[in-house]
Order: structure tokens, then sequence, then C-alpha cells
């Protein structure tokens, strides 16, 4: 048998032996000691640690980069929105795609190999978040699956022609069906704005992906429709096909009011993708003392059975003044806040980054490193799968549907003493289409 690709002893399990992962045709052909194959490809990864593509599962590119342009002055969610909006009434179809190229780049160097993106659909920028990102998924189509939200970040009932906005994205290509329902007038509309989602989603046999209860607490009803949206999921049969990003006013209930929450998302299969970066930043910011954390449940979340995810959500704007595009660099940062420091905890962690993340977007079934499934990996400059978190370290290959798509050459040299004339090699990276 000959193969596309043969990695030779590589380290995918910390209690199991060193293994070769021989790829063919886009898939994992064989994983086993001692592959004895032809290969087109060889690399020798020296006993270094694997771990699935990395998925970014709730990312705006629209609006990355935007952070010096208009710059915020108090970092409230209100101000972000206000500030974002203006900026984005002058968008301009080159500067977005340059702003987005830059994002995309940076996060498949980081070995991210899918992406959900949420555009902003609405009457100040219309299609233009859409239509970039159509183009960017058929160019980065080598690289990354790049999935489309139509996202109505204005609301739907309070800015009339928003629904015709997202039913044109959708014949256009996008994937999903996207929702703002915290951003409308009052809970009536909250709800409306709820099952006009679902309607089109069954229209167009999408799913569903939500930006809720976005708060520090549900003291406004509209922030309270986790609830309302589990029970939603359930009657319109869409178990497994609705994700929601944020829904951090969860995190203010007691365990008697969060339990039977919990359970009812467990129950509709909804996948919660928490953004920490975001949410940290903008959250518990009138609190004078104790200020709150401002991040859904996770830990309720985890132990109650729930998919629970995360992403990077904002790179540089006025929601998030940071961010690398860089998922275990997110990790981490969530690991220490939600005190997930075990080992188990860590392995959980990371599982939010790839698995986890992976069924927030419907990559379950091809997902892995697996015999049969799309031979979507990395590589990483660590030797242990539990070090990836750790470490955070260079991503030495990363190989998506069976092809080399980034190699990362890292050397340093520590010079001890004065006047060493020999320069350390800083690291560099390179991609290749």
């Amino acid at each position: 048998m000959k193969v596309d690709l043969l990695v030779r002893q590589v380290r995918i399990d910390d209690e199991g032996p060193l293994v070769d992962i021989a790829v063919r045709d886009g898939r994992i052909a064989a994983i086993e000691p001692g592959i004895d194959v032809e290969a087109d490809r060889l690399i020798e990864a020296g006993g270094r640690a694997a771990i699935p593509g990395l998925v970014e599962p709730h990312l705006h590119l629209d609006k990355a980069l935007l952070h010096r342009r208009l710059p915020s002055r108090f970092g409230t969610l209100e101000e972000a929105i206000r500030v974002t909006g203006i900026l984005k009434g002058k968008q301009e179809r080159g500067d977005v795609l340059e702003r987005s190229r830059a994002v995309l780049d940076r996060a498949v160097k980081n070995g991210t190999t899918a992406i959900r993106a949420h555009p902003d659909v609405d009457l100040i920028q219309g299609l233009i978040g859409v239509e970039t990102l159509l183009e960017l998924r058929n160019d980065y189509a080598d690289l990354l699956d790049l999935q489309i939200v139509a996202f109505p970040q204005e609301g739907i009932l309070k800015s009339e022609g928003t629904l015709a906005l997202m039913q044109q994205a959708m014949d256009l290509g996008a994937d999903v069906v996207g929702g703002c329902p915290y951003n409308e007038l009052n809970w009536e509309d909250t709800q409306r704005h709820i099952d006009l989602v679902f309607e089109m989603a069954l229209r167009y046999d999408a799913p569903v992906d939500m930006h809720a209860d976005f708060a520090d607490d549900r003291a406004d009803q509209r922030f309270a429709a986790t609830e309302y949206i589990a029970r939603r999921t359930l009657e319109c049969g869409y178990q497994g096909r609705v994700s929601l990003g944020h829904v951090t006013s969860l995190g203010a209930l007691p365990p008697s009011e969060l339990e039977p929450i919990v359970a009812l998302l467990r129950e509709a299969q909804i996948s919660i993708v928490t953004l920490p970066a975001t949410d940290l930043y903008l959250g518990g910011r009138r609190d004078e003392a104790n200020p709150r954390r401002g991040l859904t449940p996770v830990r309720a979340l985890h132990q109650g059975g729930v998919n629970v995810a995360y992403s990077s959500n904002n790179i540089r704007n006025a929601f998030t003044p940071f961010g690398t595009a860089d998922m275990l660099q997110i990790g981490n940062m969530l690991a220490h806040v939600v005190q997930f420091g075990t080992p188990e905890h860590q392995a959980a962690i990371l599982d939010m980054g790839t698995r986890n993340a992976a069924a927030a977007i419907g990559l379950g079934a091809d997902y892995g490193i697996a015999v049969g499934r799309n031979a979507d990996f990395v590589i990483l400059d660590t030797f242990q799968v539990a070090d990836a978190l750790l470490d955070i370290p260079p991503r030495l290959w990363v190989i998506k549907r069976g092809r080399i798509t980034v190699v990362t050459e890292h050397r340093c040299t520590i010079h001890r003493g004065c006047g060493a004339h020999e320069h350390a090699h800083q690291p560099s990276h390179s991609t290749h289409p």
C-alpha cells in the first residue's frame, strides 16, 4: 500500500505507545506502531504530540482589527455595539477582505482547521460581511473549513428589513441561521426573534447559532432566553443542531435554578460556546466590589453533560481589544478562570477547543484522529498531549485533509555570559497552499 503522507513516531495518547499515522485520499488510513509503507510525503515527528485540528466555533471576521480606528473609552458592551455600529457604516469590501485574511492567516498558522464565522447582516453594512466570507471560503478551502452564519447583530424586529437580508444571505450560500434575541426592545419581541430564527432554519434545513443572554444577571428578561430557546429546539426537533454563544447570565443563577436549565440544555443537545476573552473583558463592569467573572457556568454545564466549547469571538476590536486567533491561548485563559487545573479538567478544556467545538458546528462524524476520519491534525513542539495547554507550543506541522498546510521552523539559542557573537534565530512561519 502506498500512501500520500506518513507521520512517524507521534504521540496521540499519553497512556499509549508512539504510533505512525498513514494518510491516503485526505483520510486517515491507519494508526499503529511501525507502519511499513511507501509514502509521497514523510514527517518524522520524533515523539512529539498530535492533537485534532483546532476549531473556532464563534469568530467575527468582518469586525476584526478595528481596535485603533475608533477606540473605546469605557469598555462596556453598549459602547462596543455603538462604536462598532459607527465603523460598520464605513465598511469597504477591500478593507474587510484584508482584515479577514489577516485573521484567517493567523488562525491557520495556529493550527485551526475549521471556523464558524458570524458576519453581521443588517441595514448598516448590508451583506458585505457575508459576501466577503463567501469569497474567502473559496480562497481558503485548502486550508480550513469555513462556515458562514447570517447574524442579525442589530436585532430583527427593531430593525425592519433585516429578516429579508438574512434570507438573501442564506440564498447566497450562508450555512447557518444566526440570532441575537437580546437586541430587541422587549421580551415579547425577543421571543418572536427566536421564533423567526427557527422558522428560517427549518425552511433552509440549516443549523441555528445565536448570541444569547449576554449579561451579568437575568434582571432583564431579554437576557433570560436560554430556557425558551431550549424548549423551541425540542418543539422543532432540532436537537444537536443549535449552538448558543456567551450565555453569561446563567452564571448568576443559584444551583436550584440553574440545574433544571442545564438538564433542559442536555436534553435539547444544545452546545454552549463560552467566549472568555470577550466575556471577561466586558463582564462585571458595574461591580464596585468582587466583580463577577462574567462567564457562563462552565463547570456546572460540563458536569451536567452539556457540550461546552470555547472560541476567540473577536480579535482586536471594541468588544475584545486583544487576540491572536490562537485557540490554545484562549483555552489556557479559560482553564485559569474556571479553575480547571486537574489533569482531567485540563484534558476537558483541550476537548472544548477540539472535539466539543467540532461537535458544536456539526463536524463530529468526520472529526478526530481515528482511522477513516478526515486527516485534520496538528503536530505540536511538545512531547505530551497534556502539555498542549501548558506549553502553548509552536505548531510544527498542520495537516488539512491529508495535506501539509503549515510548517513552522523554530530555533532558539540561549547565550550564557556577555559578548556572545552568535545571534539566536527567531521562530519563522511559513504557510504552504
